[in-house]
């Protein structure tokens, strides 16, 4: 994978920073900004724009809403990570109800994966 900028789809991946949701705001801000690992928001990683992505962790946060519930979003999220997958990246996905209802435990689930991550790959 051509991990580094696909100028495609740059554009978008500024305007979607720039345009976060309520609920990737609220991770973003109250919680991953100062993660100690740094996380990057709307990262373009080969074909796809991811909405957190830690390198040293390897890891990808995916904020769901109620649309990636449909099943043909449900089917294009299945291939994003399975692409991602292959490149040995790990993808975490977390709907936006639980980062509005249960945030702390959100928070909590991405410290453990990440702490997890990082233990297997020293």
């Amino acid at each position: 994978m051509d991990r580094k900028y696909n100028s495609k789809i740059v554009p978008l991946a500024r305007e979607l920073r720039k345009n976060m949701t309520k609920e990737e705001r609220h991770l973003w801000y109250d919680f991953l900004r100062e993660y100690p690992e740094k996380f990057t928001r709307q990262k373009v990683l080969g074909k796809y724009i991811t909405d957190f992505y830690c390198a040293k962790a390897n890891i990808v946060i995916e904020l769901d809403g109620s649309q990636h519930y449909e099943d043909e979003s449900l089917i294009n999220d299945e291939k994003r990570t399975e692409y991602l997958e292959q490149y040995g990246i790990k993808v975490i996905r977390i709907s936006n109800l639980d980062v509005l209802k249960n945030f702390e435990g959100v928070c909590q689930y991405i410290d453990n994966v990440v702490k997890q991550s990082l233990s297997q790959l020293r």
